[in-house]
Formats: C-alpha cells, sequence, structure tokens
C-alpha cells in the first residue's frame, strides 16, 4: 500500500530516499558495525556528521562568515526564551516584538519573564488573518522578535521590517523553504521538524558579534556563545535527529538548493490557492496578500451542506492532516518540503469533485 499524501502541520513529510537511509542507520551506520543511536557523539563518525551538518546550512543559505550554526535541544518553545536571555539587557531590558499567532504570543510571555516586551503591532483582534504592517520598530529596544510563518493561521512574511536593532526570527515552520538573507538577522531559530528533519534538535543562526552584550549572567545550557565554543557538543546532541537533517539537506543540495525548493514550494501553493480562490464552495481565511506558502488554511462556504461529503472524499483518497487548528477551524493544508506536487493535485481534485457532486 502507498503512503498517504501528508498534510501534516508537524512533524513533516520526509523525502522516501531519506527515510530509507536513516531507517538503515539505526540498524548500522555506513558499515562501522554500529547503530548511529548507539555511537558516541565523540566519535568521529559523528563528528563528521555534525560538521557536515553545519556546513550544509551554511551553504544552503549562503550564511556570513560571521556567523556560527548550532544544533540545540529544545524546539522553538525553549528558544522563545533562549533568544531573549541572550539579547534582552538585564537591567532595564527591552523587547519588541510583533504579533502574529500563537508562537509569537508564547514568545512574547517567555521573554516577560526577563524584562519588558514592547508589543509594536498585532493582528490578534482579526484572528490573526493578516500580517501586521505600518509600524516603525524603536530605536530603544534590545532588539526586534518575528515568527516568520504562522502554522495555525496560515499567514507569513513577505518581508522583513527595517530596523536599527537585532532582529530576532523564529523560522521553524517556513526555513529552507526559499533563500534568505540571512545577514538581515542576528539570530535565526527553528524546530527541525517542519521541513528539515525529524523531531529533537533545534538550528540557530546567530551573528556572533551580537552576543555577550546583556550584561547577565546566563546559564550555560541557555548561552549561545558556550553552545559555540563547544560546536554544538556542550552536552550529548540529539544525533539521529541531527542525522537525519543532515541527510535531508543533502537532499534539498541534490535537487538544486534553496532556488528550486522555493520554485517547488510555490507552485504547490499556486495549485491549491488556485482552487480556493477558484471554487465557490470553498474561502481561504487569511489576507491574500499575506497568505502561506507553507500552510494554506480554508474553510467550506457552507460547512452544514458539504462537510460530511468532503471529509468522506479527502479520507477516501488517503489525504492525512488536512484538519484545521481548533483556533480556524476548516482546513489546513501543510505543505513543507519533502510533500510532492502530485499530493497537492490528488487534494485539488477532490476539492473539484466535491464541487462536481455538490
Amino acid at each position: 500500500m502507498s503512503k498517504v499524501h501528508n498534510y501534516s502541520a508537524g512533524p513533516c513529510i520526509l523525502p522516501p530516499e531519506v527515510m530509507k537511509k536513516a531507517s538503515e542507520s539505526v540498524i548500522e551506520l555506513d558499515g562501522i558495525g554500529l547503530s548511529l543511536i548507539e555511537i558516541s557523539h565523540r566519535s568521529k563518525e559523528f563528528v563528521a556528521i555534525m560538521e557536515k551538518a553545519r556546513d550544509l546550512v551554511r551553504e544552503l543559505l549562503n550564511v556570513p562568515d560571521n556567523y556560527t550554526v548550532l544544533f540545540l535541544q529544545g524546539g522553538a518553545s525553549l528558544g522563545f526564551y533562549q533568544s531573549a536571555i541572550n539579547y534582552m539587557k538585564n537591567d532595564g531590558g527591552r523587547g519588541a516584538y510583533v504579533d502574529t499567532g500563537s508562537w509569537s504570543n508564547k514568545a512574547m510571555k517567555e521573554a516577560a519573564l526577563l524584562g519588558e516586551v514592547v508589543e509594536l503591532a498585532s493582528s490578534k483582534a482579526d484572528n490573526y488573518q493578516h500580517i501586521p504592517k505600518g509600524y516603525k520598530v524603536p530605536s530603544d529596544v534590545d532588539y526586534l522578535h518575528l515568527t516568520s510563518n504562522n502554522t495555525i493561521f496560515g499567514t507569513q512574511f513577505k518581508s522583513i521590517p527595517e530596523s536599527d536593532v537585532p532582529v530576532l526570527c523564529d523560522m521553524s515552520s517556513d526555513i529552507f523553504s526559499k533563500p534568505i538573507d540571512v545577514s538581515k538577522f542576528d539570530l535565526i531559530y527553528g524546530g527541525a521538524q517542519k521541513n528539515m528533519g525529524p523531531a529533537g534538535t533545534t538550528v540557530y543562526i546567530v551573528n556572533k558579534d551580537s552576543l555577550g552584550k546583556t550584561g547577565r549572567k546566563i546559564p550555560s545550557m541557555l548561552d549561545l556563545q558556550v553552545h559555540d565554543s563547544k560546536d554544538s557538543m556542550f552536552n550529548t546532541p540529539p544525533v539521529f535527529s541531527i542525522y537525519v537533517s543532515m541527510l535531508t539537506m543533502e537532499w534539498m543540495k541534490s535537487i538544486g538548493g534553496m532556488s528550486a525548493m522555493q520554485k517547488r514550494n510555490d507552485e504547490k501553493a499556486a495549485l491549491i490557492y488556485g482552487e480556493i480562490d477558484r471554487n465557490p464552495l470553498f474561502k481561504g481565511t487569511t489576507a491574500v496578500e499575506d497568505r502561506s506558502t507553507m500552510n494554506a488554511t480554508f474553510v467550506l462556504n457552507d460547512e452544514a451542506a458539504h462537510k460530511e461529503r468532503f471529509d468522506k472524499l479527502w479520507n477516501d483518497a488517503r489525504i492525512s492532516g488536512l484538519k484545521g487548528h481548533r483556533s480556524v477551524g476548516g482546513y489546513r493544508a501543510s505543505m513543507y518540503n519533502a510533500l510532492p506536487v502530485e499530493s497537492v493535485k490528488v487534494l485539488v481534485d477532490v476539492m473539484k469533485e466535491l464541487e462536481r457532486t455538490a
């Protein structure tokens, strides 16, 4: 039986060739007589994996030389606090945030444990259906924090606000989906489990020149300078997640890197949004100009009349993970890097079939 069409919002779908090699490594890694999950993280085999993973991040995203690449733990949920503690000053610290959804709101709550949170703008009053615009970033804050893509509400920053202060960004759900100018950010962080690999590791891309300026003592496990000094090996790293992320980045490189990923993802997004806009039975839930390439959110115009039939159609088509988050309702098609365009075509065909038989 073939695999289902996986629209899960996370963990992500992974390329078949990555899954095959990853599963083989659990039995034995590259003929060394030991499993990947048995070897020491200090072994030459795993050190080589870590170095290659970090080098691939640098190569794929064109990371400047004065930035470090780290593979840490705790997900973006720890990153909310870790980003703040490494950039918010100890005395009178102020962090600026743009509230675009659940995850940015959680980041604000964590930062408030350390100092003042300045909410520059929010789309909460409109149930986060758009990205706020028209605000200015003050120069008297320690940093600006953004959430680049909002998995629950289906919105995405299409440009980065001008800022004279360090810009920190949670890119958990759209990192590696397109080329980015890393130099515009002092810190990028993101959980692996959307576009890069299985849950368990978080990539941090950090401007080393921006660290160490808070005047506070930071616990070692939260101090990005400590992790940089130990090449992501301050503590035992999540070896399996890093290895599978490395394999996924190799796959991305093999098919053309970030420009190819952007073309692939734009094609999928154009297909699904084109059908949402064309089909009179559906409507999108977000402002058109802010629509996420990764997470398309939509609802039925008449749920009472069509929900039962539509749910049966997409389940019969072996589509999984399409149900929308409770905050939005309806449906959410998460189209991360490894989701093939063929899966999107299956969903579009189901939507057309609902219209034909309505």
